[in-house]
């Protein structure tokens, strides 16, 4: 069964140490890897980052997959722990610069945390992306939309959209039905 830059004899051949083997398994996953980390991290860079290190994983460890079959799925799920992490890393740098008066105080924020990075996902792919990038890292706009390929209009554009459409989201959370 040929699955392309995944052939079973491929993996199997890489599984058992043939160095030209997994050579060819990790430069075939590179851009489904990068693909994929491009949709889930927050920024390209991480993205980047998570992507490498996904394929150092898949390089230390083809020898211990059990089933060849998986290797895809298991990929992806090293590509989405990466991305979480640096997210987790990111949020924790936050708080740690944003000392809480209060257990409660505490509560509060994580709910409206909560609520905005809901009313986030819920946006379209790239304004999620240009948001995020722009508001939450605080990247400039050029960067942010030579990364996303865009023109600085076209991103000043999606900025405007995702954010006219949080407010618009948070205000329907906010006022009960």
């Amino acid at each position: 069964m040929d699955r392309g830059w995944a052939s079973e004899q491929l993996i199997k051949a890489a599984q058992g140490g043939d160095l030209e083997s997994i050579t060819a398994v990790v430069h075939g996953a590179h851009p489904h890897v990068r693909r994929f980390a491009g949709q889930l991290c927050a920024s390209p860079q991480d993205a980047e980052d998570a992507a490498q290190e996904a394929l150092l994983v898949l390089y230390r460890k083809i020898g211990s997959l059990r089933a060849t079959a998986a290797l895809a799925s298991w990929m992806f799920r090293v590509v989405r722990n990466e991305c979480l992490r640096r997210a987790r890393r990111l949020a924790d740098h936050h708080d740690r610069t944003d000392p809480v008066a209060s257990a409660e105080d505490e509560v509060l924020r994580r709910l409206d945390a909560e609520v905005v990075a809901a009313a986030i996902r819920e946006l379209p792919d790239v304004q999620r992306r240009v948001l995020i990038m722009r508001d939450v890292l605080g990247q400039p706009g050029r960067t942010v939309a030579g990364a996303l390929g865009l023109s600085t209009a076209a991103m000043k554009s999606h900025l405007h959209r995702a954010r006219a459409a949080l407010r618009t989201s948070l205000r329907d959370t906010a006022t009960p039905s």
